[in-house]
């Protein structure tokens, strides 16, 4: 069973659908997304869309749920009052700039799904199964605790927007990265491939190069903080 994994879309059209077409090309069984299809580039509909025509099996990320139920915080980890205040200005436009039927179905989507393959139980959450906007990065306090009170056998997460794997004990966590607003030097998307055959898991971490420059001046072109711009064009936050 190989089931690619994505995250943190972030209304990224021209990352998503770059994903979308090397998922198709692999021949994968299943695409599940760990949340946040919205915010920070200029197409949350269009986003949204491609996510519901495929049929990808989504849980609710931070962003999902302050546009879809209208919050007026993020959820959202910014100790930079300048970064914490263009945070505030990409959920207002992407609460104004999202249909209703959109935001609808953000506000419907499950915070946790958990399934079974191989006889391997997964369980998908954006931030953690304690909170939607918790970080688990890699080698934290946080993750280690998370992973003693966790029951399953794999815990995929995204919200960080680095990709990695790590066992803790038989118990493996993995962050799926991000598709649409990387931050890990690199403008390329990404997402995570977990191939189960039997007793064997690996991990595979996947880097898809696609028409960056297209969702950046997209940016500049619209109200939004030009620094979201760079961000996409070089893979730093």
């Amino acid at each position: 069973m190989k089931i690619a994994i994505i995250a943190d879309v972030h209304s990224n059209i021209y990352a998503l659908e770059a994903v979308v077409n090397d998922i198709k090309e692999k021949n994968l069984d299943l695409a599940v997304c760990v949340g946040d299809l919205v915010g920070y580039a200029t197409f949350p509909n269009e986003v949204i869309n491609l996510i519901r025509n495929e049929n990808i099996l989504t849980v609710m990320g931070n962003y999902d749920d302050a546009v879809g139920n209208i919050r007026f915080i993020c959820g959202c980890d910014y100790p930079d009052p300048k970064d914490a205040e263009n945070a505030t200005k990409s959920l207002m436009w992407s609460i104004e700039n999202t249909s209703e039927e959109n935001k609808a179905f953000l506000a419907n989507l499950p915070k946790e799904m958990t399934l079974t393959f191989e006889g391997k139980t997964i369980t998908f959450v954006h931030g953690s199964p304690r909170m939607l906007n918790e970080y688990l990065k890699e080698d934290s306090r946080e993750a280690k605790e998370v992973m003693e009170e966790f029951t399953g056998d794999i815990l995929v997460c995204g919200h960080t927007h680095k990709p990695y794997y790590k066992m803790y004990e038989d118990k493996m966590l993995v962050n799926s990265g991000s598709v649409g607003k990387s931050k890990t030097g690199s403008p390329d998307a990404n997402y995570v491939i977990i191939d189960i055959k039997e007793d064997d898991v690996k991990i595979d971490i996947v880097e898809v190069a696609y028409d960056f420059e297209k969702t950046a001046k997209a940016i500049e072109e619209s109200v939004l903080p030009n620094e979201f711009a760079e961000i996409i064009r070089t893979g730093r936050a």
